[in-house]
């Protein structure tokens, strides 16, 4: 059953809501693993839905500065790079206007990017996008891993190395699924029918 984007659109804006609530930031941000693995993803998830609902009519003006997905590949790849920084993640928790940024940016410059550059990337674009994936995580695991000091200070080392072993785990999966998609699945690269406000 496919959902309408203006139905993608509410159930993003809610997720966004939800991840900003106090409670919940406090949760999201109790451990390492929780704010790199779970509570960043989710507002890029959010982002992504959020901008389903975009006019066409401006879809197809932002085309024009995004050719092939690769603008909105490097604008997301820096954006998210920066959330990935141990510095950062502290300075999210100890400072509320960087946590502020960190809700606007990943949502609006990971996530909606994304969602409007993946249609327009090509076959290697998408495996530039998919490789460097892989790459950071099996850096920033090995990196959380071998370290023998806290990189954040807000978080005990034994986080930190756990952090490190999923994101290690995280890198396998994905080449492994990427493998398997590349040998025995279908890799689509056209760009699908997006229906939303402004259609004709």
């Amino acid at each position: 059953m496919r959902i309408a984007p203006a139905h993608q659109a509410g159930i993003g804006a809610v997720l966004w809501v939800a991840l900003a609530l106090p409670p919940m930031q406090r949760a999201l941000t109790a451990t390492m693993t929780l704010q790199m693995l779970v509570q960043i993803p989710l507002l890029a998830v959010a982002g992504w839905l959020v901008v389903q609902a975009l006019p066409r009519r401006l879809d197809a003006r932002l085309s024009a500065w995004d050719r092939s997905g690769v603008s909105g590949l490097l604008l997301a790849s820096l954006a998210s790079m920066v959330w990935m920084l141990p510095r950062a993640m502290d300075a999210a928790i100890d400072d509320p206007w960087v946590a502020l940024a960190k809700f606007l940016s990943v949502p609006l410059l990971v996530g909606a990017v994304l969602a409007l550059s993946w249609p327009r990337m090509g076959f290697v674009v998408r495996g530039v996008f998919l490789a460097e994936l892989v790459a950071s995580a099996f850096r920033l695991g090995w990196l959380y891993l071998a370290s023998p000091v806290r990189l954040c200070s807000n978080y005990l080392l034994d986080d930190q190395q756990w952090l490190g072993k999923l994101l290690l785990a995280l890198g396998v999966a994905i080449s492994l699924v990427l493998g398997w998609q590349l040998l025995w699945g279908r890799i689509e690269v056209e760009r699908p029918h997006r229906q939303g406000p402004g259609t004709a």
